[in-house]
């Protein structure tokens, strides 16, 4: 007989208020995922608090959690495999700014013509379009992107932010993650936004990603973003363009310090969550060489008018100085005499 398993849960009841807070420290001690139940759901907290269900990979890791948070916090299972289909009840397609409609497979939705439809099955993956840290960057995307640009993606999870950039123009884009799921994932919704090919995800390491990216995209916890803030700004070409979510706005400060002498541009913000969009300062190698290169081109067109000018005027000292006869010739004068 078949063992049933029991997947480890801890739940917390927390203020609103403290929601987005408590999220992240869950994610920080391990959480796979986080359930937000209030009183709009069939699981609720009592009174006003929200109930957070955090889903963990191991026991050993649910208590851990459990002793570390400063919400109460109780141990409980999910017995079976019928939850992990669960969620699909609850995404529907959502529409961010005015043309990005993120929409998964099972749903219909009704279109604009100037509409990108982004349609995405996560999987066991991270990345829906319903969290705000989502939203954040592909609102980023939709302003930024010109068309043409080659993309980083750093923890690509399903491939959503992949995918929009690609849809939204972008020549080509390269994810990368820990988690082989997110990979497949990723790939499987390439393919069914008709842009196999264009995005490609795969598990290597940061630091053995190729060459530089004119656009790179960060949305991943802060506890990753700072320690490698000088690997991740290194992938960004000249010029280029980075965006850090995953953020909560009291992390805004320290994050752009981190990522010194990028500039921040913009910083927009949804509930407690906030994306920063830095840029890179243009190689000076190639300002120096491009002014040199147009003082050099005024000069040569400076010298060759000099020269011109001084050709002229030998010509004219030449045509002054010639004699009205020919060399060695005599000159006869006629007299004229009067008949008398």
């Amino acid at each position: 007989m078949t063992d049933i398993p029991r997947y480890p849960t801890l739940h917390l009841d927390v203020p609103p208020d403290d929601v987005d807070e408590a999220s992240a420290t869950l994610f920080e001690l391990g959480a796979t995922g986080v359930e937000e139940r209030d009183r709009s759901t069939l699981e609720k907290s009592p009174g006003d608090a929200v109930l957070l269900v955090a889903h963990f990979e191991t026991e050993d890791e649910a208590r851990i959690a459990g002793g570390t948070v400063s919400w109460p916090s109780r141990l409980e299972h999910i017995v079976g495999d019928d939850w992990k289909h669960r969620w699909r009840e609850f995404f529907k397609p959502s529409r961010l700014g005015e043309r990005i409609v993120v929409r998964p497979p099972w749903e219909e939705v009704a279109t604009k013509p100037r509409d990108v439809v982004i349609t995405i099955d996560p999987g066991q993956a991270f990345g829906t379009g319903t969290h705000e840290t989502t939203r954040l960057v592909l609102s980023e995307l939709d302003r930024i992107v010109k068309g043409g640009e080659r993309v980083l993606d750093v923890g690509c999870g399903s491939g959503i932010l992949s995918i929009g950039a690609v849809l939204l123009g972008a020549a080509r884009a390269e994810g990368i993650d820990v988690e082989a799921e997110s990979v497949d994932a990723t790939h499987e919704n390439a393919e069914r936004n008709g842009v196999k090919g264009m995005v490609l995800a795969s598990l290597t390491p940061l630091a053995r990603v190729k060459g530089t990216f004119p656009l790179v995209l960060a949305n991943v916890e802060s506890r990753v973003l700072v320690p490698f803030a000088k690997e991740i700004a290194a992938k960004v070409a000249p010029g280029g363009t980075l965006i850090l979510s995953g953020l909560l706005f009291e992390e805004e400060a320290a994050l752009i310090a981190a990522y010194a002498p990028m500039s921040a541009v913009n910083v927009t913000r949804e509930k407690d969550w906030i994306a920063i969009t830095l840029t890179k300062a243009a190689a000076p190698k190639a300002k120096a060489k491009a002014k040199t290169k147009a003082k050099a081109k005024v000069k040569t067109k400076a010298k060759a008018k000099a020269e011109t000018k001084a050709k002229a005027k030998v010509k004219t000292k030449a045509k002054a100085k010639r004699p009205a006869t020919k060399r060695g010739a005599k000159t006869k004068t006629k007299t004229k005499t009067k008949r008398r």
